[in-house]
């Protein structure tokens, strides 16, 4: 019996897992996608609240591959809080096909999270990015300062997912 309840949770723990790097519903990631035009410093334009970003600004994000097929990813903000600079470094991987914008991202160990390219410019000068749930998403830009009538556009886009406009943290201004 120790032994059913025992591959019982294993096999839960691994469907609570595989949910965490999940697409939700509504979202459709990013095809075709371009990791390679992809890589690079993003800025963190706007997020939604969550305890590991918390009190965070000037926030960036550096993906640049890794020597295993992955992405290294490099966040960096600033803590008024603490009067320093707050450094993390994860992995990330596909999903699926590497021409869809769907990958899973650990900073935590054997822990990885949904990181959903949900829309994206021609350009790749503009990204909105939708965790495991709408509970999670990052508007990101090239610029610190993307236009407005773009961000007016991914704002829109996202309140279509079942973001509303007022769960928003800015953190820079649009031009």
């Amino acid at each position: 019996m120790k032994l059913l309840l025992k591959i019982a949770l294993l096999v839960a723990s691994g469907f609570v897992l595989q949910s965490c790097t999940g697409v939700p519903e509504g979202v459709t990631p990013k095809t075709p996608f371009d990791l390679n035009r992809y890589l690079g410093e993003w800025h963190e334009i706007a997020r939604l609240d969550h305890r590991f970003e918390r009190g965070l600004t000037e926030v960036t994000a550096n993906y640049t591959l890794h020597d295993d097929g992955g992405v290294k990813v490099v966040n960096r903000g600033f803590s008024t809080e603490e009067n320093s600079w707050q450094q993390a470094e994860g992995k990330a991987y596909f999903v699926g096909d590497s021409n869809t914008g769907a990958l899973k991202v650990s900073f935590f160990g054997p822990f990885y999270g949904g990181y959903n390219i949900a829309k994206l410019t021609d350009d790749y000068s503009v990204a909105l990015v939708v965790g495991p749930s709408l509970d999670y998403a990052w508007l990101l830009a090239r610029s610190k300062t993307p236009e407005k009538a773009v961000c007016d556009d991914y704002m829109a886009f996202a309140l279509s997912l079942g973001i509303a406009k007022q769960q928003w943290i800015w953190l820079q201004q649009c031009s």
